[in-house]
Formats: structure tokens, C-alpha cells, sequence
């Protein structure tokens, strides 16, 4: 009866795994309910491009965003091969200073790196700190927990995995048929499944950064990026509309050559 032994190590493991996702979730979810509303903007016009960004996609999209923008005002070349040309080296505010400044004195480097950089940058921590007090975006706190929340579920359906591979292996009789003793292990790996599949639809990608209240502005700004359409010829789309959609959607709502220059990847070297 050995196998009862590893089906309470599956059972412990799944069930404390499950339990720290919930409690994460249910603390995250408590971000920003309780502020004042005259802390933050009363509608989704009053958001900033670089606000909606970072709501939206965190410090990697406000990076994206700066970096589209600055195409579009032609002072900036981002090529399909992968790289990011300086045309004019003065930026206009924080965020642009901050790309500049990480394609470096040569004036041109590859994407990955700018964008790595610029979302590590100063103006877009006070931004984020900026967010955070006024109600808008999640703590760091919070935000890793259900992360690493998510991580041990995933890792707990694993384990459950291998003590059943294992309880199934077992040389010598078990004291009753396989088949019921895969049945007893399948029940803390549907728990596992089921509260992945839960955090999935419960805890949406924008939930990661936007609090409820963020994630309510946010809402107004998402529809409206969905009628500008994806990767489609923006000629007859406001500028500000053509951005407002990369802020809220992402580099995918871009035009195609410049999804090929954030998409490049150079070949593997051969020897």
C-alpha cells in the first residue's frame, strides 16, 4: 500500500499549490478596488499612451510603443533586419531620451537590446510607480505572487504526474486494480488542471499589470483598438488611434514591416 503514501504527497502538493494561486488571486483582485476615484483618471480619454502601454503590456510595451512612435515621426528607422537607427538624437520626453540613450553613441543597434533596456529605464519605473499610487496598476508584490502562484500549480500537476507514473510501476500487487488507483491519482491532477484553466480565464494577460480599476479604462481603450483592425493599411486611421491600438494590442498592431523588425531573429551560426 505504498501508493497510498504517494497519493497523499500528489494530494498535499496540489492541494497547497491551489490554495497559494487563490489566495494570490483573491489579494491582487483587492488592488485598486478601495481607492479614492479622484486619485485617477474618471474615464479612458484622460489615460496617456504610455499609461494605457504599460496597463496594458507592462514595461516591454511602453518600450514597443516609444519605439513605433518614433518610426512614425521618421526619427527613428526600425529596419526588417532587426535594427534601430537614430535619425534625430533628441527625444521629445522621458521615454524617448531613454531609447536614444539605449541605442547608444553609434546611433544604431539591434531592437532586442533597446527594448530591453528601455524597459528597464528610469522614466518607465516612475511611470509604473506612478500607476501604482494612483490605483491603476498592480504592485510588484502582488503581481510576482500570482505568477510564481501559477508556476507551482504547474509544477504540482507535474509532480502528480510522476508519484502516479511511479505508484503505477510499483512491482507487486497494490491491493486493488491499476485502473483505480490511476483514478485516485487523477483526481488532484484534474484539481491542478481545473485552477490553471480557472487563473486562465478569471486572471486575463492585462490583469498582470492593470488593477480592476485599470482594467476598467482599459476596457474602453481595447474596443476601440479592435475597430482600428490588426495589420491592416492605416492611412485613413487618426494617428492617435493608430497608437492607442499598439499601446493596448501590441506590436501585432502594427504594420508588417515593423512586426518583421521586432520578429527578426538572426540565424543560428553553423560551424
Amino acid at each position: 500500500m505504498f501508493w497510498v503514501l504517494l497519493l497523499v504527497l500528489a494530494w498535499g502538493a496540489a492541494g497547497a499549490a491551489c490554495a497559494r494561486l487563490c489566495l494570490a488571486a483573491v489579494r491582487a483582485a483587492a488592488v485598486g478596488r478601495d481607492t479614492d476615484p479622484d486619485r485617477h483618471p474618471r474615464n479612458a480619454h484622460d489615460l496617456t499612451l504610455y499609461e494605457a502601454a504599460f496597463l496594458s503590456g507592462g514595461p516591454g510595451r511602453v518600450a514597443e510603443l516609444t519605439l513605433v512612435s518614433m518610426a512614425r515621426q521618421r526619427r527613428l528607422l526600425l529596419a526588417h533586419t532587426g535594427w534601430a537607427t537614430v535619425v534625430d538624437p533628441h527625444g521629445q520626453d522621458e521615454m524617448e531620451r531613454s531609447v536614444i540613450g539605449a541605442i547608444g553613441p553609434q546611433g544604431q543597434s539591434r531592437i532586442a537590446p533597446v527594448r530591453a533596456a528601455t524597459a528597464a529605464a528610469d522614466a518607465v519605473r516612475s511611470l509604473a510607480d506612478r500607476l501604482v499610487r494612483a490605483g491603476l496598476a498592480v504592485p510588484d508584490g502582488p503581481r510576482t505572487t500570482v505568477s510564481t502562484g501559477v508556476r507551482h500549480v504547474r509544477g504540482a500537476a507535474l509532480l502528480v504526474l510522476a508519484l502516479a507514473v511511479v505508484a503505477l510501476s510499483m512491482p507487486g500487487a497494490t491491493g486493488m486494480p491499476r485502473w483505480h488507483v490511476a483514478l485516485w491519482f487523477a483526481l488532484p491532477l484534474a484539481l491542478t488542471l481545473g485552477c490553471l484553466a480557472i487563473a486562465r480565464v478569471e486572471v486575463p494577460p492585462g490583469a498582470r499589470w492593470a488593477s480592476p480599476a485599470g482594467q476598467r479604462l482599459l476596457g474602453t481603450l481595447a474596443r476601440r483598438a479592435d475597430d482600428t483592425g490588426t495589420g491592416t493599411d492605416r492611412g485613413s486611421v487618426d494617428e492617435r488611434a493608430y497608437l492607442t491600438s499598439v499601446a493596448v494590442l501590441g506590436i501585432r498592431a502594427a504594420e508588417p514591416h515593423l512586426r518583421a523588425a521586432f520578429g527578426h531573429r538572426e540565424p543560428f551560426p553553423r560551424d
